[in-house]
């Protein structure tokens, strides 16, 4: 069905040219894919259904005497059996005609889209250039119906091809998730694959709408495409890109996820020396030109108004109230530091490192005291403010800056107000829950029977993630955005277990979230193979484990029943109850089997 076609890419036509230089990306290609389905809507019309949306024009083979002109239409939403011509938001559209020449192959492309190829900014407000794709491509958008007005006869399935845009190192084999959950088994198939399907451009776009990287939008995605896929050099490619002058976006939170991207770059490759080249620009992402004698973060005015974003678009701020010193944007400043500090000691800056130690310290406590509620637990909105939303909660719960006695009930209290956050924040509420025992909401929250979870995007027919939950929440959405695929990286990371704990993946976590799950298997690329976890509740628990050589991992595990006891390949081991865990005092190596009895 597929077969890869020759045009390659390794470099990407940015407002970086118009700063004298060009900006490299991530190897991409065109992949050959053939429709699942041709039918006839009418006798000239004929209906064509690739079976996923992915990034791509036509490449039509006529037959030794075609002539005229054909025209074809490309849908990415289908209405009562035909490509919806009129969808909403930035649901793609377009047509365009072509003219056959006998059995001359020809590409049908559409025209080119005036704002997602827009180098300079025309818009009232700055924006850093669209990607643009090769030139020898053709025009590609995303698409999987295609209507044929004009094609005289039947059209056959080796007449046409789709010429799809993945990133060429991209290998379908390198992860897998499987569980005793069939909608979850759905939700990663949606989310890994709306990893695979916006590699398009070489670097993280937000979406078709813009092409634009933004860098929050691109860690969700580097932490999903770390999990679906071993290739690394799109995410460095993205960091690099955001690094550059002049090219970062305007929200306040953003410029500390670049922070956040190279230290996770340095988790899964253990390249200090690659992390040592970007730190030096990463200090001025700090947000530190706006802190105050009192070790916090300072909104003026236009900040409150337009930069600190909280989350997006505006209505999923949960009634976010935006004051001078608010507690959404200090705990990214905390974060980001924290993770400064940990770079600095292993470049060698050890001063450095106490710097920022030092000053998460002074900046903590006035976090604390200033926005941390006592007597409820909870955080507000900042100061001057008695209001509390979700956000104030789940950023400070999922960056580990709540006091170890609340976290339990912040968690628990996040998870009874349920999904009141975008796609994007979703990420890290679903972090914040699984991190501090609250597993089973947060699997429930994922396949909620509600319009605000991914059980909704399945149940919707997408096979790309969307920009938001629903057209309702966010009119002018896109149906491409790999922001909203976040289960990739969520359900090995927090369902299998699987995480980095020393950089290069030298040390890993595994402690599996169960929910009401009865089992769960995958595999789980890392830079020294993959790891493979397979486990099954049946009254006991009982996980088999297989780490690449070299990998050593510290497990816990979940204290089923009544539990008294660990068994490491039919042997009694020591391990400590913690919380409802069994956390085994030494790591595993190799291949094994662990039993909870």
């Amino acid at each position: 069905m597929m077969k890869e076609n020759v045009l390659q890419w390794a470099t990407v036509s940015v407002a970086g040219i118009m700063m004298g230089s060009t900006t490299l990306a991530a190897p991409t290609h065109l992949v050959d894919e053939r429709p699942v389905e041709i039918s006839h809507v009418s006798p000239d019309v004929v209906l064509v259904d690739f079976g996923k949306v992915a990034y791509g024009n036509l490449r039509l083979q006529p037959p030794a005497n075609a002539t005229g002109t054909v025209t074809v239409h490309f849908g990415e939403d289908f209405v009562d059996g035909r490509i919806n011509r009129k969808p909403k938001g930035t649901v793609r559209y377009n047509q365009t005609s072509v003219t056959l020449a006998g059995s001359q192959a020809i590409v049908a492309a559409p025209p080119a889209d005036p704002r997602n190829t827009e180098l300079v900014s025309t818009r009232k407000h700055y924006h850093p250039p669209a990607i643009l794709t090769p030139e020898e491509w053709g025009v590609v958008l995303p698409f999987r119906w295609v209507e044929i007005e004009g094609w005289n006869g039947t059209l056959k399935p080796e007449q046409i091809v789709r010429q799809s845009a993945y990133a060429s190192t991209w290998k379908d084999d390198a992860a897998a998730f499987e569980s005793s959950d069939d909608m979850l088994n759905r939700i990663w198939d949606l989310c890994r694959y709306s990893i695979k399907a916006t590699t398009f451009a070489g670097v993280y776009v937000d979406g078709d709408r813009e092409r634009i990287p933004y860098e929050a939008d691109a860690y969700l995605n580097q932490l999903s495409h770390y999990y679906t896929d071993d290739d690394k050099v799109m995410a460095r490619d993205t960091i690099n890109y955001l690094l550059l002058d002049g090219i970062g976006t305007w929200p306040t939170e953003w410029a500390p996820h670049m922070v956040f991207m190279v230290h996770a770059d340095w988790m899964h490759t253990g390249d200090l020396g690659w992390m040592s080249g970007r730190y030096q620009a990463l200090k001025s992402k700090l947000l530190l030109h706006r802190k105050g004698d009192d070790g916090l973060i300072f909104s003026e005015e236009v900040d409150m108004k337009k930069t600190d974003i909280v989350d997006w678009p505006q209505k999923e701020r949960d009634g976010y109230v935006f004051t001078p010193r608010n507690t959404v944007v200090n705990a990214f400043y905390l974060r980001a530091i924290k993770l400064m500090a940990e770079m600095a000691r292993a470049i060698g800056f050890e001063e450095e490192a106490k710097r920022y130690e030092a000053d998460f310290d002074a900046s903590y406590a006035a976090f604390q005291k200033t926005f941390f509620d006592e007597g409820k637990g909870l955080y507000l909105d900042g100061v001057d403010t008695d209001h509390i939303s979700s956000h104030a909660n789940l950023y400070p719960l999922a960056f580990g800056l709540v006091p170890e006695p609340h976290r339990s009930g912040m968690a628990d209290w996040l998870a009874g107000r349920g999904m009141r956050c975008s796609v994007y924040a979703a990420q890290y509420l679903m972090e914040g829950l699984f991190e501090n025992g609250a597993g089973t909401q947060a699997l429930a929250l994922m396949v909620a029977d509600n319009d605000r979870s991914w059980k909704h995007m399945v149940d919707s027919g997408t096979t790309i993630s969307w920009e938001a939950w629903d057209l309702k929440y966010k009119p002018n959405q896109d149906w491409n955005h790999a922001w909203g695929a976040a289960p990739a990286n969520l359900l090995p990371r927090y369902v299998l277990g699987a995480e980095p704990l020393a950089p290069s993946w030298k040390t890993a976590r595994i402690s599996p979230n169960l929910g009401d799950l009865k089992s769960a298997q995958g595999k789980v690329p890392t830079r020294m193979g993959a790891i493979l976890v397979e486990w099954e509740v049946a009254g006991n628990f009982k996980m088999k484990l297989q780490l690449p050589e070299g990998m050593a991992a510290q497990v816990d595990l979940p204290a089923v029943g009544e539990s008294s006891q660990v068994l490491l390949d039919g042997k009694p081991v020591k391990a400590s109850l913690r919380a409802g865990r069994w956390v085994l005092e030494e790591r595993v190596e190799g291949s094994v089997v662990i039993e909870v009895r």
